[in-house]
């Protein structure tokens, strides 16, 4: 993935350009002081993953995420707890806090790597929906609305007041607590897993241990409802059931 840093701390950029180095999926296009320079790069520049602090002079990046339209995926880096609901809002992917470890860096670029390999094989695959009531469903982020169709949920997470919508096509915030959405999602299709999660019963391809696999994704398991999520989606179609 093509990633651009933007910081305006020299030191704060040295140490993502390190990080960015030792993974061998991310390919560094640049880096930037300001949101100012990057909305000049990314006119030149197909760029995959920003990575953007949010106080910077001039213009934070915030309000950067405010202006733009359809940007590239965003993992914010700041030393500012305060702004993580509002980023979510704004659909950001992750928010690191700085000093910035490795191992969380690591974790943050992982799920963009799988969200970008989602969102190129929803391209490829590309067929076309019918546009009945039925098949979708619009939410707020932020100041816009968006429309989600159910067939592209993969899984739903809960933070608290409100929640991630996992789609193939990428993550959606919205301010709805979860059990709203589980009324609201048809229970035939979707099924609450965990405490704070949620997921779409078709699209689960592995069951192991504590966790869901969803194509390259995770989700928990918690022990509770182990045992009624095998026995809705796995054993009625268990090949080898014992009988008797």
């Amino acid at each position: 993935m093509n990633c651009v840093i933007v910081d305006d701390e020299p030191l704060a950029r040295e140490g993502l350009t390190d990080f960015v180095l030792d993974v061998d999926f991310l390919n560094l296009s640049g880096t930037c002081e300001n949101p100012v320079q990057l909305t000049r790069f990314l006119e030149n520049n197909a760029v995959d993953l920003i990575f953007l602090d949010i106080q910077m002079p001039g213009m934070s990046g915030l309000d950067f995420l405010k202006i733009t339209r359809n940007p590239p995926m965003v993992i914010l880096t700041t030393a500012f707890p305060n702004f993580a609901l509002e980023s979510f809002q704004l659909n950001v992917l992750d928010y690191l806090l700085k000093p910035i470890t490795f191992e969380r860096f690591f974790q943050a670029v992982n799920k963009a790597n799988d969200y970008n390999r989602l969102l190129k094989s929803s391209l490829a695959g590309g067929s076309e929906k019918q546009d009945s009531f039925e098949e979708y469903f619009f939410i707020r982020c932020g100041s816009k609305y968006e429309r989600i169709f159910f067939e592209d949920v993969l899984y739903v997470e809960s933070m608290q007041n409100y929640v991630n919508i996992f789609t193939a096509k990428g993550k959606f915030t919205t301010l709805i607590n979860l059990k709203n959405i589980e009324l609201k999602f048809d229970k035939d299709a979707f099924m609450r897993v965990h405490k704070s999660y949620m997921v779409a019963i078709r699209k689960i391809d592995k069951i192991e241990g504590n966790e869901i696999f969803i194509q390259s994704l995770r989700v928990p398991l918690s022990r509770s409802y182990r045992d009624l999520i095998l026995e809705k989606v796995v054993n009625n179609r268990l090949l080898d059931k014992k009988s008797g």
